[in-house]
Parts: structure tokens; C-alpha cells; sequence
């Protein structure tokens, strides 16, 4: 199973974004295969305001239709939604411990540790996640 990254699901929409057609393939690839993929709360309410912020994208999406993304994605048989098990805060905040740090990688500190108490390989393209040891990550536009 899959966990992508807030930023494959961006830049899989971002037409002005230089990683675009690779992301969109392989968002496209997956969303057309059966693996199965795990979307967290906070990449979806992330891309959604990110995909509808005309501060950040030159071409946003409205509300209705970035919502309407997401709701395609969660009825195909092999998406669903990420939930964090019990006791994910306490290994959360131990993960933030670790890394003497938190702000901007909360969020991150959140997905790696959702992914390893899920069994999922986190995709995405930010080299961060190396940070959080026993992560099984991927960036899938790399070779």
C-alpha cells in the first residue's frame, strides 16, 4: 500500500509546476492500478487548499471541483481513507522528540509515522522523510 505526499498530488495538478507530467503519470498509474492507496485527512485538506489558492497556482481549481477530485478518488475500491491507530500521538510526539524539532515538519513527523504504523511506503518528492528512521519512503519521479 501507498501514501503519497501532499506535493505528488500537487504537482500531479500543477500545470506550471516542472514535475507535472511525471506526477500526473504516475498519480494517473496508480489511481487506474490495485495497489492499494491510503489518503490522509491532512494531504486531502491540504491539496484542496493549496489547488484553490489563486495566492499559489496561476490556474486554481474552484472549491467545488477541487472537492470533487477528491471525492472521485475516494470511491474507487482501492483508495481509502489513512487513519492513525491508537497511540499514534505518543509515537508522533516521540518522532518530533527524535528530531529535536517540529514546525514544518509536523506534518511530516504526522505521514511518516501514519505510514509506519500502516504498513504504507510514503511517496513523495521531499528528501526530509530520510530523517525518520524505519520510514519505508519513495520518490516515484526518481529512477
Amino acid at each position: 500500500m501507498i501514501l503519497p505526499d501532499i506535493n505528488l498530488l500537487i504537482h500531479a495538478h500543477n500545470l506550471e509546476s516542472p514535475r507535472h507530467e511525471g506526477a500526473r503519470q504516475w498519480w494517473d498509474d496508480a489511481l487506474a492500478g490495485t495497489v492499494g492507496i491510503g489518503l490522509a485527512w491532512v494531504t486531502l485538506l491540504g491539496f484542496i487548499r493549496i489547488c484553490t489558492h489563486r495566492g499559489i497556482l496561476l490556474r486554481p481549481m474552484t472549491p467545488a471541483g477541487a472537492c470533487s477530485r477528491v471525492r472521485e478518488w475516494l470511491t474507487l475500491p482501492h483508495v481509502h481513507l489513512a487513519l492513525p491507530a491508537q497511540g499514534h500521538f505518543e509515537r508522533l510526539s516521540a518522532h518530533l522528540s527524535q528530531l529535536g524539532t517540529a514546525g514544518n515538519l509536523t506534518t511530516d513527523a504526522h505521514l511518516a509515522t501514519l505510514a509506519m504504523e500502516r504498513g504504507y511506503v510514503l511517496c513523495t518528492t521531499d528528501s526530509d522523510f530520510v530523517r525518520f528512521p524505519g520510514l519505508k519512503w519513495r520518490n516515484p519521479l526518481e529512477p
